[in-house]
């Protein structure tokens, strides 16, 4: 079962922009988020199954409270350098995935992954 609701939030509106048309194909909905705030409101207002996010624009402790604040949402955390220590990082604040912030098919992987893993364990 594919995510639904998608909230992307990116440091550059331009590549937030084209990661979201890019993720038009493959959720049903899909917004955008400019700022930490933004983001923090529109996860609970669109009912968003994932939040895809820039680590350029959120550190790993704001992934932390994000994760505390919507349990039910996956976090899958982009970046334009991202890189194996990054990555654990990402993980160990409750992060999905660290991908390249240009690697739809990534994002749209472990969006997809986590959201048919935690349903299959809810049945």
């Amino acid at each position: 079962m594919k995510p639904l609701s998608v909230v992307v939030a990116q440091s550059d509106p331009k590549s937030g922009e084209w990661l979201a048309k890019s993720l038009y194909n493959h959720f049903r909905v899909v917004n955008v988020a400019r700022t930490v705030d933004e983001l923090r409101r529109a996860i609970p207002w669109h009912r968003a199954d994932v939040a895809i996010i820039d680590l350029e624009l959120v550190g790993f402790e704001d992934v932390r409270q994000i994760r505390l604040e919507f349990p039910a949402t996956t976090v899958v955390c982009t970046h334009r350098l991202a890189d194996e220590k990054m990555w654990t990082e990402a993980l160990a604040a409750g992060a999905a995935d660290c991908c390249y912030n240009s690697d739809v098919r990534a994002i749209v992987l472990a969006a997809s992954q986590t959201q048919t893993m935690s349903h299959a364990h809810v049945a």
